[in-house]
């Protein structure tokens, strides 16, 4: 049974830091792309930042570049995102996604989010 179980979410003052998790299970982690997306109420998802499957290679959405961090521990079957400098528009429900495609299939899994909220 696939798995993704996000946590750290929680309300934080601008300019602050927090930390999100998203434990995986049930699928070869290592074998997977791993995304953070956000949704803010009345706004499309949007994609955060993206690490590569041997965690290699990161890509950042330009409102979050410098600001944040992903990364990933293989080991663990967890990736993470460091997000300082928080400002009120971070504010939304972040989610994990896992992708990877064997031709002529895709695999793709979501957690079921975890609510940031930045405000003084």
């Amino acid at each position: 049974q696939v798995q993704l179980v996000e946590s750290g979410g929680g309300v934080v003052q601008p300019g602050g830091s927090l930390r999100l998790s998203c434990a995986a299970s049930g699928f070869t982690f290592s074998m997977y792309v791993m995304r953070w997306y956000r949704q803010a109420p009345g706004k499309e998802r949007e994609l955060v930042a993206t690490i590569t499957a041997a965690g290699g290679s990161t890509n950042y959405a330009d409102s979050v570049e410098g600001r944040f961090t992903i990364s990933r521990d293989n080991a663990k079957n967890t990736v993470y995102l460091q997000m300082n400098s928080l400002k009120p528009e971070d504010t939304a429900v972040y989610y994990c996604n896992a992708w990877s495609s064997t031709w002529p299939r895709e695999y793709d899994y979501w957690g079921q989010g975890t609510q940031v909220t930045v405000s003084s």
